[in-house]
Order: structure tokens, then sequence, then C-alpha cells
């Protein structure tokens, strides 16, 4: 959650209270809008609201002008870091089917040892308590 100036990130700011935050006119933000730069949200009597996080994209796009970047560079730039995001998120799933296979098999593992005291004592044995705290560790991750 985003913390600016007393606003928290769920709220909402109409227009011309995002332009003057960052500083711009209202045809600023409409035209960035308009060009897809910046998203808006309509409330039932047609008015756009903006999330602090657009605010955020607002204080992104001008300081990219100023670096002297194309309104299509910087959608560019938006575009990449959405896709970046996206493969990001992918990973992150896969990773967790990974973990998820690996706790299964994990428990069996725990299962089988816990159904022979012998083996349970020789696993004890083997196994340093380094790595059965990071396999605790990890079971309690997972679960």
């Amino acid at each position: 959650m985003t913390v600016w100036r007393g606003y928290i990130g769920n709220e909402t700011l109409k227009i011309g209270e995002l332009a003057e935050m960052a500083n711009v006119t209202k045809r600023t933000v409409d035209y960035y809008t308009n060009l897809g730069l910046l998203k808006a949200e309509r409330s039932a009597s047609n008015y756009r609201y903006y999330t602090v996080g657009e605010l955020e994209r607002l204080r992104r796009i001008e300081g990219y002008k100023r670096e002297n970047l194309s309104l299509e560079d910087i959608k560019e730039i938006f575009k990449q870091d959405m896709e970046a995001s996206s493969a990001i998120e992918e990973t992150g799933l896969q990773l967790k089917h990974k973990m998820d296979g690996l706790n299964e098999d994990l428990q069996e593992v725990i299962n089988l040892i816990k159904k022979d005291e012998k083996n349970e004592l020789l696993l004890k044995k083997q196994i340093s308590r380094e790595s059965m705290a990071l396999i605790q560790s990890l079971l309690v991750l997972l679960v």
C-alpha cells in the first residue's frame, strides 16, 4: 500500500487533484490518459478517478520527459516494465509449484520414516543440525 502525503494506496484522486499533486495541467493528465499512459476509473456519474499509483506513474512520465524521451519511448518503457513484471510473476508461480512438489515428496519421506523407528533414528544421526533446521524452515514456509 502506497502512502503519500496523507493518501493511502486505495484512495482515488480526481483529475484536478492528480494534476495539482504532479504539478501538471488537467489537460496533460487527460492527454496521457487518452494515450494510454495513465489509467482512470469512471464513476457512475462519469467522473474520472485515478489511484495514487497513477500519481507515481505520472511523475515517472514527467521524469522521462525531462530526460528528453518521447511519449512513444515512455510507452515502450512501461510496456517492457509490464512484461518484466509478468515474467517475474510467472517465475514465482513456477517456483511455488516446484516447492509444492518438494513439500509433497518431503511429506512422503517423513511419513515413511515415521513408520519405521529404526530408520528415523538412523536418519537423525546422518542429518546435521543445520540441515534439519533448514528442512524445518522450508516446511514452515511451505505450510
